[in-house]
């Protein structure tokens, strides 16, 4: 399984691995990749912490530090970095209340939302998928990666992108993640208005806009 890295991801995840780290391009651009699409943009992952980051590159941003997440500047163009972590508890059905580094790419991978997007890729190690991404891509599947109702309970969010998905790839949701999405859909209520609109957004305009009324079946 190959990708083509663009130059300057290449660059970045090189270096990375040149000074002793992991580091691999991570969820949505990978999934992309293997569905023939250009990604919209390139996500990092790495064991490296987000001070050795900025040690190795002239120009970082601090975007979300707090969260391992640093902005690489090469150019005009930025590349998130962010350090393999653990996340804490939710408080508000959004964000880790807390996060803890650590090096176990498993671990990383193991907090991400689905299955297909909890895929990641380098040149040396090629495509590493620990939780069935490229079989549910090929099925043509959502599926959370683990037990749907915790995803869901850490980030109520993630049941209006699962519904997303389907609606934009024509794919069907795992019965499981479906169930948790239709008994947890009232927590959206406790999300922001602005992330949920624009949520809904994309599924209007997506290929499949009618998968709306997944939320509301019973």
């Amino acid at each position: 399984m190959h990708i083509t890295l663009p130059d300057k991801v290449r660059l970045i995840i090189q270096k990375l691995t040149d000074e002793g780290f992991e580091a691999y391009a991570v969820g949505g651009c990978v999934r992309d990749c293997l569905l023939g699409k250009k990604p919209n943009d390139w996500d990092i992952t790495t064991s490296a912490t987000p001070i050795q980051v900025k040690s190795l590159f002239r120009r970082t941003i601090d975007t979300g530090i707090q969260h391992g997440t640093v902005t690489i500047m090469l150019g005009n163009e930025g590349y998130e970095v962010t350090t393999y972590r653990i996340d804490g508890t939710y408080d508000d059905l959004r964000h880790p209340k807390d996060v803890t580094f650590t090096v176990s790419l498993e671990e990383d991978l193991k907090r991400r939302d689905f299955t297909i997007n909890a895929m990641a890729y380098n040149y040396d190690s090629g495509l590493v998928d620990l939780f069935g991404g490229l079989d549910d891509l090929d099925k043509g599947i959502i599926r959370a990666v683990g037990d749907p109702y915790d995803r869901f309970s850490e980030d109520a969010l993630r049941i209006l992108r699962a519904v997303r998905f389907a609606a934009q790839l024509d794919y069907d949701i795992d019965k499981k993640t479906l169930e948790a999405v239709k008994s947890l859909a009232p927590n959206l209520t406790r999300i922001s208005a602005e992330r949920v609109r624009t949520e809904l957004q994309k599924l209007l305009v997506s290929k499949h806009p009618e998968r709306i009324f997944t939320l509301y079946e019973t």
